[in-house]
């Protein structure tokens, strides 16, 4: 079976991210481990550390991955904010390995107009002075492919590869794909045989063994927008069919695959979207739309 999950807040400590997921029924959990949009965050306390660790091992969460904080970019040309990347980062690293998460999803980075080679070897750089300083954590970190707005890189497989390639330890590295952010970079897989060329594609660039997590979102914009925007399960740009060969992919059965949809403090669009995903397993026949219907305008930013 897929093992299903979402993002979860971790409002009023890390613990209950643990206890929200297992609330709606999740396999799989991914969390901040700190407040995703400062830079200064409290040391995480002994009763914190040993609350969370206690609250994962009583409900049995074997899959738990953590998501990079949003203001971490290694791809900056400015110095002080490529070091201050590196540093959050080496933190956040640090709080994993304090939690015992040993997946920690990052976006690549932007190169802010130096252009596109500079930018790759400029996270390259950062990644392998991270990984240095983090030997021994036993946190890989999983880079996640982008919609490619701006001058935002990791929006190919290629440039992807290409950082797995020049980054170092190549052990510690591997990647989350995202379904929106695929098609938003002009990826087609919405049926079966364009969604083989797409593992095809990452097979042969980048490896299956690489792949650590998925994040399974619908698109609000059309294919090729380079819009990241996420909304709710067949309710976008991909439709339902790419989801059922998702659900039923045996290939994918040790990868957790987690919602980042728009969502309340009740979870109830959670509750939805999972359920609508464990619908689609075990369901043998192609799901055809002619026109992929759009959801509400929303930023789908996580909590």
């Amino acid at each position: 079976m897929p093992i299903l999950g979402a993002h979860m807040s971790i409002a009023g400590g890390a613990h209950q991210a643990l206890l929200r997921g297992k609330s709606i029924c999740c396999d799989a959990i991914q969390m901040f481990t700190r407040n995703a949009n400062r830079w200064a965050a409290k040391p995480l306390a002994d009763e914190d550390i040993e609350r969370f660790r206690t609250t994962r091992e009583e409900l049995g969460y074997e899959h738990v991955v953590a998501h990079a904080s949003y203001l971490i970019n290694l791809g900056s040309p400015d110095d002080d904010l490529w070091q201050r990347s590196q540093n959050a980062l080496m933190e956040e690293l640090e709080r994993c390995r304090l939690l015992g998460i040993d997946r920690y999803i990052l976006h690549p980075g932007a190169h802010v107009g130096t252009g596109e080679e500079a930018g790759l070897q400029r996270i390259a750089d950062g990644l392998t002075a991270v990984l240095a300083v983090t030997e021994g954590s036993g946190v890989r970190i999983l880079l996640e492919n982008t919609a490619g707005q701006g001058t935002v890189l990791g929006y190919s497989f290629d440039q992807l590869a290409w950082l797995l390639d020049h980054a170092t330890p190549a052990e510690r590295l591997g990647v989350c794909l995202d379904t929106a952010h695929a098609a938003a970079a002009g990826y087609e897989f919405r049926e079966a045989a364009t969604y083989e060329a797409l593992w095809q594609a990452f097979e042969g660039l980048i490896g299956r063994e690489r792949l650590g997590a998925l994040h399974l979102n619908d698109s609000l914009r059309d294919l090729g927008s380079h819009v990241d925007r996420h909304t709710h399960i067949g309710e976008g740009a991909l439709g339902l069919e790419p989801f059922r060969l998702l659900m039923n992919d045996s290939r994918l059965r040790s990868v957790p695959m987690l919602l980042e949809t728009p969502k309340g403090e009740d979870l109830a669009e959670d509750v939805v979207n999972l359920a609508t995903l464990r619908g689609l397993i075990g369901r043998e026949e192609p799901i055809v739309t002619l026109t992929a219907p759009v959801g509400a305008d929303s930023e789908g930013r996580r909590a």
